[in-house]
């Protein structure tokens, strides 16, 4: 039997949403800040893009590589609205509403990882 990834994956996911949540709460905070520049995670499925899948060695003769790990940098954003006078770049309205998407990221994961334990649990004792 195939392990299975999909624990990782939700974990890689995890952390990512963790990454960004702290940046949109960054941006929040500092909604007054002269000159503060917004900023925010690359899309996961770029990161998902970067993660090389490789074999791994399950005896000592077996040739393996362990698999990259992706990591989660904050980078400002572009900026496609209005800046403020103060050169501000966050826009509110628009991390609300990205604290949310997270939100909503972060439940779906959590659901879809309970469901698929309740199911190798039940494989596992039939």
């Amino acid at each position: 039997m195939e392990p299975v990834n999909l624990f990782d994956l939700a974990t890689k996911q995890s952390q990512w949403l963790a990454v960004r949540q702290s940046a949109i709460a960054g941006n929040i905070a500092n909604v007054n800040t002269p000159g503060y520049t917004a900023g925010d995670v690359e899309p996961f499925e770029k990161v998902l893009d970067r993660t090389a899948v490789s074999l791994t060695a399950t005896q000592a003769g077996h040739l393996g590589s362990a698999a990259t790990n992706a990591g989660f940098t904050i980078k400002p954003e572009e900026t496609t609205g209005s800046i403020m006078p103060s050169k501000n770049t966050v826009v509110l309205e628009n991390e609300l509403m990205k604290a949310g998407e997270v939100r909503r990221s972060f439940e779906l994961n959590t659901a879809i990882v309970k469901a698929f334990h309740s199911m190798m649990m039940m494989a596992v004792k039939s």
